[in-house]
């Protein structure tokens, strides 16, 4: 694994000047109002909460009392949100890149720390609450947007942080790690036409709404368009939710007739296909072919094939990528770490009467550079 013979020390952070009497003073409070603001947020009325915060960044007051406490408690403990796009969201990579993180951070003397708000619209009150009381030294970003408000807010408070995905609205920021989508929807184009699958159709999110989802239409249909398959009318969206999935992918197999396949911007939606697929009386692999994308617990379980995200060498880099910055080393120049993903092989692309057995996924490589999410 990347960078395993890092030492396990130099994490941690210091602390300010300026003391709760300070912050009490200018906000024009007490001590326990500044204490209650930082610790019990719900016991303060929103103005003087706001009030005593605006005081908090300004003098860039940390509780020096439990930052000398907590030290030796949490010192290297990196915080990870979860459940980013509000409670309703379901993100099955969520679990197994904790997993790896959790790992990756303990080699180097760190550990990950979970936190969450119940909607999308607090969510930076969660990270200033663990910022400024020092439950965590550093964050790692998931689910980033194209106007996501979270690395901004973070570079003013000069809190570190890396990204599990690009940070769309500012290029110049580079401690990154993403997957290349596009690589790995025309990947799976690619293993659809060695299957003999004359047509590939395509399923995922309407465009514009996810930079990460653009990405992966985009790769379908460059990959479409360079082995001379057809797109028109090939290209399906659908919502979140079954009903949709079903309904959109019902419309795509009666174009496509058969000796097709759909590839699926996730495992959930491909779950939704092999769905319509059982209503029409076609059987997965053999009629229709079918590719989803993380290869999830979800497309084991289905024995969908699927495009695999390397998880192991994402989690190794992002903390690296910590690790460098709390040592004082420079971040890259010019982009972050872009990785292109491999293909999990299994029954839903076995090809018409083929048989043959799946092929076990090949090892995953990084690659360096930027794409555009659209």
């Amino acid at each position: 694994m990347a960078g395993t013979d890092l030492p396990a020390s130099g994490w941690g952070g210091g602390s300010t000047k300026a003391t709760i009497d300070d912050v009490a003073s200018a906000a024009g409070v007490s001590r326990q109002t500044v204490t209650n603001t930082l610790s019990y947020p719900h016991k303060v009325r929103a103005e003087t909460r706001d009030r005593v915060r605006a005081e908090i960044q300004r003098l860039g007051y940390r509780p020096s009392a439990a930052a000398r406490s907590m030290q030796s408690r949490i010192s290297g403990a990196l915080g990870i949100e979860l459940r980013t796009l509000g409670p309703g969201y379901h993100n099955g990579l969520m679990a197994p890149l904790l997993a790896e993180l959790s790992r990756a951070a303990g080699i180097r003397g760190a550990h990950m720390v979970t936190f969450g708000e119940a909607t999308q619209e607090s969510s930076l009150a969660a990270y200033e609450h663990m910022w400024l009381t020092r439950r965590v030294d550093a964050f790692v970003l998931t689910d980033t947007e194209r106007d996501d408000p979270r690395p901004g807010w973070l570079a003013e408070q000069g809190a570190p942080f890396v990204s599990f995905g690009r940070v769309w609205n500012d290029p110049a920021f580079t401690r990154w790690v993403d997957v290349d989508g596009g690589a790995g929807t025309s990947l799976a184009v690619e293993h659809c036409r060695e299957r003999g699958y004359e047509q590939v159709a395509y399923l995922g999110w309407q465009p514009g709404l996810s930079p990460v989802m653009d990405d992966r239409y985009a790769g379908w249909r460059t990959a479409c368009t360079a082995g001379g398959l057809p797109v028109d009318d090939l290209g399906g969206t659908c919502a979140d939710d079954l009903g949709s999935v079903t309904a959109e992918a019902l419309s795509l197999i009666d174009v496509m007739g058969g000796r097709g396949a759909v590839v699926c911007a996730t495992d959930l939606i491909a779950v939704g296909v092999h769905h319509a697929l059982a209503v029409r009386g076609l059987q997965v692999g053999r009629d229709v072919g079918l590719v989803g994308f993380d290869d999830s617990e979800t497309a084991r379980l289905h024995g969908l094939t699927s495009v695999r995200q390397p998880l192991d060498l994402i989690a190794d880099q992002l903390v690296l990528m910590l690790h460098d910055a709390f040592r004082g080393q420079a971040a890259p120049e010019t982009s972050g770490l872009l990785l292109r993903p491999a293909l999990h092989e299994r029954g839903s692309t076995r090809g018409h009467d083929d048989g043959r057995a799946a092929t076990p996924a090949t090892p995953t490589t990084p690659t360096t550079g930027t794409t555009n999410g659209d």
